[in-house]
């Protein structure tokens, strides 16, 4: 659950502010994919220490497993996205001749 929560505070430090881990650094080029990566994947390992805590009502193994391998599955996807996509173009503003 520990890193779950690490993982999580990752993502929204992301999501928040753009910075990015340096260990992923140099790779990332969209960091809002891979702060949505960062969330989904924490939230898979933090979902399933509170079904095993018994914090939160259990579901059949079924949901869990199946769930939680999607929540991750999604995660690890958004997170390759952010390193394989190109970055975003942003369009130059300040030449006048563009008008």
């Amino acid at each position: 659950m520990l890193m779950g929560l690490l993982a999580i505070a990752s993502g929204i430090v992301t999501l928040r502010t753009g910075w990015i881990p340096p260990m992923a650094r140099r790779h990332a080029t969209r960091p809002q994919l891979h702060g949505l990566g960062a969330l989904a994947t924490g939230a898979c390992p933090l979902i399933q220490g509170l079904f095993y805590f018994r914090i939160l009502p259990s579901a059949s193994w079924e949901i869990r497993f199946f769930g939680g391998n999607a929540l991750s599955l999604t995660g690890l996807l958004l997170i390759a996205a952010s390193q394989l996509l190109s970055p975003r173009r942003i369009p130059d503003r300040t030449d006048p001749s563009g008008v």
